[in-house]
């Protein structure tokens, strides 16, 4: 699986290289107040590639923040401790063995 990773990675720069080299070309921009800006197209292309996915990118990040802060909370609030039993109620015995053995059964809180 990593190699198939490795691979699409390869392949995406290896065509990105080939866009870069074939279109490296100036592009004129007019702005505002009769302005002119030389772009090279690539860099043109990334910017705008950049302003769109940018913003959605830190929306989904912070999202996925959220979500892990709200799973984690409620996680920790499901996790309940189980108290520890109570010691049976035995009728009272005047027989010390028994009492002995009933000591060592439970241990002293």
């Amino acid at each position: 699986m990593q190699f198939l990773k490795t691979l699409f990675w390869v392949v995406v720069a290896v065509v990105t290289v080939l866009f870069f080299y074939t279109n490296w070309q100036p592009v004129t921009l007019k702005l505002w107040g009769g302005l002119e800006a030389d772009v090279k197209l690539p860099l043109l292309v990334l910017i705008a590639f950049l302003i769109g996915f940018l913003p959605t990118f830190f929306v989904y990040r912070a999202r996925l923040w959220a979500l892990r802060r709200r799973y984690e909370t409620q996680a920790t609030a499901h996790v309940v401790s189980h108290p520890v039993p109570a010691r049976p109620v035995t009728p009272a015995s005047n027989d010390p063995a028994r009492q002995a053995k009933d000591a060592k059964a439970w241990p002293a809180e």
